[in-house]
């Protein structure tokens, strides 16, 4: 086949969607089917392109369709796949076009098992390889394993995705937190309570990213993501897709164990290094301790297991600090952003929700920019540890919802890490904070480029703590207006944006809770994006802090093998050990990782 790029046509061309399919997970298989492409209006185009009559072309396959609103005329722009009725035609307009980044062969994109399980593997628990957590990387790794016949153990936290969803909602109507099933802990991960955003710009030459797509879509998702530009599912459709892909791995020989956290590891020093040897777990229900042998585990923690990374540290787990953001969500009326976005084409039912993407460098030498957009969607209350405030944002498919979020940070760096003992042992209690802070001084004195791999999460505690005084100490969050805050004072009313953060959003003053190189910077860039998106600083815009959970905060390092630089059988993977940025992304790594699993287990074999 033949993929051809950069098909324009104008938006009245496309056939337009009569309507848009229900949050609810319950829908048919019929609201899921996407409105038709324009195909002859295509096929006219892919023919012109090709200089070949129309009627040589014997079917064609839509694989991307985009936007282009730079003008006033928005364009729809498709990349499509066409097979000729002569498929020996197709290898001489191949050479013809050789070179033009607009005629391409098309790729294979199916995914290719790279091994399988031996025979009766896995008759013995202690040689099944086990997944540490499920969310969007380890479902991938633990459904990859599977697939190869690797009969994978999972170790989850939380709950079910179903139960967690009830759990959440305590939170945010109750003010009733679960430390174990939340927004960052259970079944499907953060991206669950998410805009479920799956794309990503992630090099991938071997379309694992395909795969991820197509799995959910075979799983339930609706089936214009395998062509939308920025494509997204939405939470309510999220929770269904889980639950079909837990099931998949269940079918094929895998096991998913939830309310177990694993508090040790077993690691065994050889002739040949440090080698993974089980793990201890522990019932969240009753307390009841359990051993697993095993030699391979993939650790797809998430960003927010701090008690998990803390472990990791005490049993020597080579780990460093890394950079990440913070800062606040940002909520518009998305009438303000589809304006500015599409124009006189506001509000068009292909277009939906318009979404953005910022960045400003500011004269402080901070770096400002838009993170984790979310049309159409609601900023959520996103902790997991008492006593302190985190937001995301999150949309549903639909993204109906009246006001646009998003988070709008700061780059932070190690260097900004505390090192004073009041702020480690606010952190991690008296005896491990005066223990790593005096680790950590002494790390900085010896080098200035030395941090404690655990001086990220300090900063983080240190922040979110300081929301949650600054919001009432009741989960409600502090808040501010842009012009109050460009103006430096404190805001007691809210204008037209009213905030849809949930428990509540209590005003004040936010330069008491972030840094104030963060609130200089913000500053700046304000007034620079409303010239980009005009209304972006509208003086009733909220701002809602603190957005602390964009990456991180420290990465776990791993070798070509994909296994920890000094622990072997240790597969450190996904967001939590910084090789991820998204669902695509940790669906993209587990998928990798648990490649390179079975490899090192049939090559042992």
């Amino acid at each position: 086949m033949i993929r051809i790029s950069e098909l324009k046509l104008p938006l009245t061309a496309l056939p337009v969607e009569v309507r848009r399919a229900a949050d609810a997970p319950s829908e048919t298989d019929e609201d899921r089917i996407p409105p038709p492409h324009p195909e002859a209006a295509l096929r006219l185009l892919a023919a012109n392109a090709l200089d070949i009559d129309v009627l040589a072309i014997d079917q064609l396959n839509v694989f991307k369709r985009s936007f282009d609103a730079r003008k006033a005329d928005l364009l729809a722009v498709f990349i499509a796949d066409i097979r000729l009725k002569d498929p020996a035609a197709e290898a001489s307009l191949l050479n013809k076009f050789a070179g033009n980044p607009h005629i391409q062969a098309t790729p294979n994109m199916t995914w290719q098992a790279p091994c399988h399980a031996p025979a009766n593997f896995g008759l013995n628990e202690g040689e099944r390889p086990v997944v540490v957590g499920f969310g969007p990387c380890g479902i991938f790794a633990a459904l990859s394993l599977a697939q190869m016949g690797f009969k994978p153990i999972v170790i989850e936290r939380g709950s079910p995705v179903r139960q967690r969803t009830k759990d959440t909602w305590g939170l945010w109507r109750k003010k009733t937190l679960n430390p174990e099933s939340n927004v960052q802990f259970g079944e499907g991960g953060a991206g669950t309570f998410s805009d479920g955003k799956l794309y990503s710009q992630i090099k991938d030459p071997r379309h694992l990213g395909r795969k991820v797509m197509n799995e959910f879509v075979q799983a339930g998702a609706p089936r214009d993501i395998l062509f939308a530009a920025h494509p997204h599912i939405g939470t309510f459709k999220l929770v269904k897709v889980v639950e079909h892909l837990r099931e998949q791995i269940i079918a094929l020989g895998g096991e998913v164990r939830f309310e177990q956290r694993v508090v040790d590891i077993d690691i065994e020093t050889t002739a040949t290094g440090r080698q993974v040897t089980g793990l201890h777990m522990e019932d969240r229900n009753t307390d009841a301790r359990s051993h697993l042998a095993t030699r391979h585990v993939v650790l797809a923690l998430g960003h927010s297991a701090r008690d998990t990374f803390t472990l990791l540290y005490e049993r020597g787990v080579s780990m460093e600090a890394k950079a990440f953001s913070i800062g606040v969500r940002i909520e518009h009326p998305q009438s303000v952003i589809d304006a500015a976005r599409w124009g006189r084409h506001a509000g068009h039912p292909l277009l939906g929700a318009a979404d953005y993407k910022l960045v400003h460098h500011a004269q402080n030498g901070r770096a400002v920019y838009s993170f984790c957009m979310c049309p159409g969607g609601t900023v959520v209350a996103a902790t997991s540890e008492a006593g302190r405030v985190v937001t995301n944002g999150m949309s549903q498919y639909s993204r109906n919802e009246r006001n646009a979020n998003a988070g709008m940070v700061v780059a932070i760096d190690p260097e900004d890490y505390p090192l004073d003992v009041a702020a480690w042992q606010a952190a991690f209690g008296d005896a491990d904070g005066l223990k790593w802070a005096t680790q950590a001084q002494a790390m900085a004195q010896q080098s200035p480029k030395a941090y404690h791999p655990l001086s990220g999460i300090v900063f983080q505690r240190l922040l979110e703590s300081k929301a949650f005084v600054a919001g009432g100490e009741n989960y409600t969050a502090p808040g501010q207006l842009v012009g109050d805050f460009l103006q430096a004072r404190a805001s007691t009313d809210f204008g037209a944006v009213q905030p849809s953060y949930k428990p509540g959003v209590s005003l004040g003053n936010l330069s008491q809770v972030l840094p104030a190189f963060a609130v200089q910077a913000m500053r700046e860039a304000l007034p620079v994006f409303g010239r980009k998106i005009k209304g972006y600083d509208m003086s009733d815009a909220v701002l809602t802090g603190v957005e602390t959970r964009t990456s991180s905060p420290l990465k776990m390092g791993r070798g070509d093998n994909f296994q920890s630089l000094n622990t072997q059988g240790l597969y450190p993977a996904g967001e939590g050990a910084s090789y991820a940025g998204g669902i695509l992304s940790a669906g993209v790594d587990g998928i990798k990782v648990a490649e390179a699993l079975a490899q090192a287990i049939v090559t042992k074999a």
